[in-house]
């Protein structure tokens, strides 16, 4: 039902409700991805995984923005549905865009490398629209969702950076846009820094995973 040319709540949970369901399966299967690995005693190259469904007032506001009409809005707005995969290192993006693109329950859309082609703001993530069927008693219905791909430093900055941007409405002020770059190339290098030591993290980790790294523990703890 429209009122005003605006959806009303009813409508919304019934439109978002496969979106949530697309975002719950693919957070199953991705974390299940990374059990996997661990079950082969393989390093996994996702850290964690997270996703939403963006809010009701968020699609209200990017329809306007973006001049997206109501009924083209499965199709013009990729980001409804959403999953963010973290890794440890830079190598391990591109390691998860391959496994992504082998899966044959996904069909991958679009992908924009913003590590490669680093925004101006000093963003980096790997981005990747999919097409996704989702079984509901209806029949299957095909959700476009957006996947990020990014390191635990990029994504301590787009946070920081998101949360900056909402304050300023984009706007920022000169000083506070340079210092978020430099920020940027700062968390980029740090990254460049650990996949140096790759090797050397691995190693610690899986001894410390399989315990012979309590005594260690138990010292930080004292």
């Amino acid at each position: 039902m429209l009122i005003g040319g605006m959806m009303m709540v009813e409508d919304w949970k019934h439109f978002l409700l496969p979106y949530q369901q697309a975002v719950d399966e693919l957070k199953v299967k991705l974390r299940g991805m990374r059990k996997q690995f661990q079950d082969q005693s393989q390093h996994s190259p996702i850290e964690f995984v997270t996703g939403r469904v963006k809010p009701v007032e968020s699609i209200q506001e990017k329809m306007v923005r973006r001049h997206v009409q109501e009924d083209r809005l499965a199709q013009d707005m990729q980001d409804i549905a959403g999953l963010r995969i973290m890794c440890q290192f830079v190598d391990d993006i591109y390691q998860v865009v391959d496994i992504l693109r082998s899966r044959s329950d996904i069909n991958i859309i679009e992908e924009r490398d913003y590590i490669s082609n680093v925004k101006p703001s000093g963003y980096r993530s790997y981005h990747i629209v999919i097409e996704y069927p989702v079984q509901l008693v209806t029949g299957e219905q095909k959700i476009l969702a957006e996947i990020q791909v990014r390191t635990l430093a990029m994504n301590f900055w787009a946070t920081v950076e998101h949360s900056l941007n909402y304050k300023y409405q984009g706007e920022f002020p000169v000083e506070m846009a340079e210092r978020l770059k430099n920020a940027a190339e700062a968390a980029f290098q740090l990254d460049t820094e650990m996949s140096e030591i790759r090797e050397e993290i691995q190693e610690a980790q899986t001894l410390f995973s399989h315990g012979r790294g309590k005594g260690f523990e138990s010292a930080t703890e004292d």
